[in-house]
């Protein structure tokens, strides 16, 4: 059957681990990665010189050239109205003609009723224009466009006749015209790829470092090897003390897990003979099923050990989620104190190792039926129900039972800790939920504990879903 989300998701859509909240979690929400900021920061830079450059190109090539053009243009005016005035009328003509065809000069009567249009916002425009006022008189007009024909209008008096001087403005455009601004564009980019080029460079190793360091948290410090050969005086001298670090922890690792074997497997034998001679030598069948019981009980604790020392690493597969729940479940079917409800869709699977979330399934029902008993009935009501989301599974299981203190949650599953009495009535070693969520991480998920909010205790397991 289809499922559609649950009431008792509705409590936590993503898993708490993931969701973590304080300061950490908010830098790394709304912080940015030391490439970003160390490419910001070049990228800055070098605009702030490109700004600087253009300040500087501005006063030392763009103010001159406007002063420059002008006088040039300012001479032209002159000298050609000082000809015209000099010629008689028929060289006047032939004058005329021949500096409009080799020069590209022309002298127009200027009209009052022109119009004029007015010079573009173009700061080097403005300061020729200024400049020629101040060569020509304080009454020159010099326009962009005269009666809808464009060029550089300047206008004159001869004789007591005003005229318009026209002349191409684009052979006093400034440096090359708009070359500088392609270059200026060019010279950006190569500047943002240049900035690029170094922050990779310089955020790499600590990428490395960053992803060895996963590598070691996760336990795989077999992938945690940095390069020890590089050029770098500070960074090979990192990578060397974090390699020499990793071996270590290897060591210790591998020693733990073997001491943790040895002692478990030294202690099997004494706890046998312990039995074995409780079962001939204890006539009292009370004092004897107390005797067989607490062996049991420690023999149980000896199998947690043993399950907290499993090296980190799994082979994942893609299991049958409802096949598994339902082996698990199936021993509390005869139990009058526990009831166990599911709610996984047919066909779901996980990548997961079907034995380690078999056994986790079953540590949790086991926990859940001896401190999840309602306290009306007494009997553990336990409802197991799987959600499938995208990529992931959201598997659920939680008891009627009086819940736990909110502060002693995140407690849980830290190794050999026990929460209030009311929910450790029997003995244990206090390794259960630390090898569940142990258990689940190898198995690249996460685990969490939240009170249900309708009472009781809800353990939320996150497995990726098998494709």
């Amino acid at each position: 059957m289809n499922l559609t989300q649950p009431p008792e998701f509705e409590d936590t859509a993503e898993l708490p681990p993931e969701q973590s909240s304080g300061p950490r979690a908010r830098i790394a929400l709304g912080g940015l990665s030391l490439f970003w900021r160390t490419f910001f920061m070049l990228a800055l830079l070098l605009l702030g010189s490109i700004l600087a450059w253009l300040q500087t190109l501005r006063a030392f090539e763009f103010e001159p050239r406007a002063i420059q053009t002008a006088h040039q243009i300012a001479s032209q005016v002159n000298l050609s109205r000082a000809a015209l005035i000099n010629a008689d009328a028929i060289a006047r003509v032939t004058l005329l003609k021949t500096m409009s065809q080799e020069e590209g000069l022309r002298i127009i009567p200027r009209e009052s009723s022109d119009q004029v249009g007015a010079l573009d916002a173009d700061i080097y425009v403005q300061d020729m224009a200024r400049e020629l006022r101040q060569h020509l008189g304080a009454g020159t007009v010099v326009a962009r466009q005269v009666n809808g024909s464009n060029g550089l209008w300047i206008s004159f008096e001869m004789d007591g006749d005003p005229y318009w001087f026209l002349t191409d403005p684009e052979r006093f455009s400034p440096a090359a015209g708009k070359t500088w601004v392609i270059w200026l564009i060019v010279a950006t980019g190569l500047s943002l790829m240049g900035a690029a080029l170094i922050a990779r460079r310089i955020n790499r190793p600590l990428r490395a470092l960053s992803f060895a360091t996963s590598r070691v948290r996760d336990g795989d410090f077999s992938a945690s090897r940095l390069d020890e050969t590089v050029h770098t005086s500070e960074i090979r001298a990192v990578n060397i003390g974090f390699n020499r670090m990793a071996q270590r922890l290897s060591k210790l690792d591998q020693d733990r897990a073997l001491m943790l074997a040895g002692i478990s497997h030294d202690l099997r034998t004494p706890l046998a003979r312990l039995r074995l001679e409780a079962e001939l030598s204890v006539s009292d069948l009370d004092a004897r099923a107390h005797m067989a019981a607490d062996i049991a009980q420690l023999d149980a604790i000896i199998d947690k050990f043993l399950d907290y020392a499993r090296p980190d690493r799994v082979e994942l597969l893609a299991v049958p989620l409802k096949e598994i729940v339902q082996n698990c479940a199936y021993p509390f079917s005869d139990k009058p104190d526990a009831q166990v409800t599911l709610q996984i869709e047919d066909g779901l699977q996980v990548l997961a190792d079907g034995v380690e979330l078999g056994r986790v399934i079953s540590n949790l029902l086991e926990n859940a039926r001896k401190y999840g008993k309602s306290v009306d009935t007494g009997v553990a009501q336990m409802e197991v129900i799987a959600l499938a989301q995208g990529k992931w599974v959201y598997i659920k299981l939680r008891d009627h039972g009086i819940g736990v203190a909110p502060d002693q949650l995140a407690h849980l599953t830290q190794p050999f800790y026990r929460g209030e009495a009311a929910r450790t009535a029997a003995n244990g070693a206090g390794l259960g939920l630390a090898i569940v969520e142990k258990t689940i991480a190898r198995m690249g998920g996460a685990f969490s504990l939240k009170n249900a909010s309708n009472g009781g205790l809800a353990a939320h397991i996150k497995l990726q879903r098998a494709p």
